[in-house]
């Protein structure tokens, strides 16, 4: 399945007002370095700190209202887990998260702050 710049065009839509608008930033060090532009994107200014909310919310978002009643469920130790806790809450559906028991401790207390059942 490829993507193409019309689903980016669309996911962008979606995410616009949602997601932070995170700015492109360039290191002088590194562009004299590389002998080339390096720009950075501070993702860590995203919510829950990580790129990971965008797709948790473009997905979520996208889900028929029948299938927002049944809820989402993900897998995932820290990150991800956070972001669909977030984008749920977001969205109003019910998120469940499974986490193996040796995630860290303080990304299951945040997907369970941002509402999910861990």
């Amino acid at each position: 399945m490829a993507v193409t710049l019309e689903d980016i065009s669309q996911a962008a839509a979606r995410l616009q007002g949602v997601a932070v608008k995170t700015p492109l930033l360039q290191s002088n060090v590194l562009n004299q370095r590389l002998g080339a532009e390096v720009f950075l994107k501070p993702e860590c200014l995203q919510h829950i700190g990580a790129f990971k909310f965008r797709g948790a919310y473009n997905r979520i978002c996208q889900l028929s209202d029948t299938e927002k009643a049944f809820g989402v469920v993900a897998y995932s130790s820290g990150n991800h887990a956070q972001a669909v806790a977030l984008a749920a809450r977001v969205l109003g559906v019910p998120a469940t998260v499974v986490m193996p028991t040796t995630a860290p401790k303080i990304k299951g207390d945040g997907a369970r702050e941002f509402g999910a059942e861990v």
